[in-house]
């Protein structure tokens, strides 16, 4: 039998994984017991997702509107008392905060001031900017990893990318075996990220030299900055075929290198998690792949 394709994602003390049929949730919670949820994946969105270009900014904004909900899940578990929890509200206003500074940061900052310092030269506009997306998004990533609380998501996604090996070479799902793997794996969401940013990059480029050149801000805001974020699903689509190509021909020495940093980049949003880290994310994988957990709780 062939092997269900399966992605996950670190939340808050634990790990999300998702195969084609069934989305869970595993969380340690602070007395040490797991517990997790389910949710069944509509036989409808499986369909759209099959298709080629259009299911990578479909899988993109089904990852973000899920994350929130499962990292929203994850976080009220792993406190103790509610009144420490997330309410909906709450999650719905960090997410918006969320997706409006990765906005500001990744996309209108590296265009406006690119264009501020070039204004009539597209090709030096354009090189600058790349420059700018590509310096921000790393130095954010690397600066967050400084705090305790995300050091400890960078574990749980070490775990699960161990536990996805394990999965991948037909070992028994047990600590022992899934800490045998690296932390790196090239269907990462991280590389993933890191290919839009260049393949955006590309399309950027090619979109200033075919448009007219924006006279007055509005047009500049409008031309530079709305017509990126009204493309990105473009980009994540093109983004993800070419990630799901290169995961799959890592033995061409060509598309290893092209795929050397994403790697790269993963040693700093992975880092080697625990034993304990390791059997929640199991949990999560084998109850995305249909099989059963005797050694946590569902809620």
């Amino acid at each position: 039998m062939s092997k269900i394709n399966v992605g996950g994602q670190a939340v808050i003390e634990g790990v999300m994984m998702r195969g084609p049929e069934c989305l869970a949730t595993a969380v340690r919670k602070a007395s040490g017991e797991i517990v997790y949820k389910k949710l069944k994946i509509s036989s409808t969105k499986n369909r759209i997702l099959k298709v080629p270009f259009f299911r990578g900014g479909m899988m993109l904004f089904d990852a973000m509107v899920m994350g929130i909900k499962e990292l929203t899940f994850s976080a009220n578990q792993a406190e103790e008392t509610e009144e420490e929890q997330l309410t909906d509200k709450q999650a719905v206003l960090t997410a918006l905060f969320s997706v409006g500074l990765g906005i500001l940061l990744f996309i209108a900052l590296p265009s406006l001031i690119s264009n501020l310092i070039f204004k009539n030269n597209r090709v030096a506009s354009n090189i600058l900017e790349a420059g700018f997306r590509l310096s921000f998004f790393v130095l954010y990533i690397w600066i967050i990893s400084f705090s305790k609380e995300i050091k400890r998501v960078f574990q749980y996604h070490g775990a699960e990318h161990k536990a996805i090996f394990a999965y991948e070479n037909d070992l028994e799902l047990n600590p022992e075996n899934c800490q045998k793997f690296t932390t790196l794996h090239p269907r990462c969401g991280t590389s993933f990220l890191l290919i839009v940013m260049l393949v955006s990059i590309i399309v950027f480029g090619g979109m200033d030299f075919i448009l007219p050149i924006p006279t007055n801000i509005i047009q500049k805001i409008g031309m530079r900055v709305g017509l990126r974020i009204l493309f990105m699903p473009i980009i994540a689509g093109i983004s993800y075929e070419l990630q799901r190509y290169s995961s799959k021909h890592l033995e061409n020495p060509f598309i290893k290198f092209l795929a050397s940093p994403g790697l790269a980049l993963q040693k700093i949003t992975t880092n080697e998690p625990d034993d304990s880290q390791v059997e929640v994310a199991i949990v999560a994988l084998k109850l995305a792949i249909g099989e059963e957990v005797l050694n946590a709780r569902e809620v």
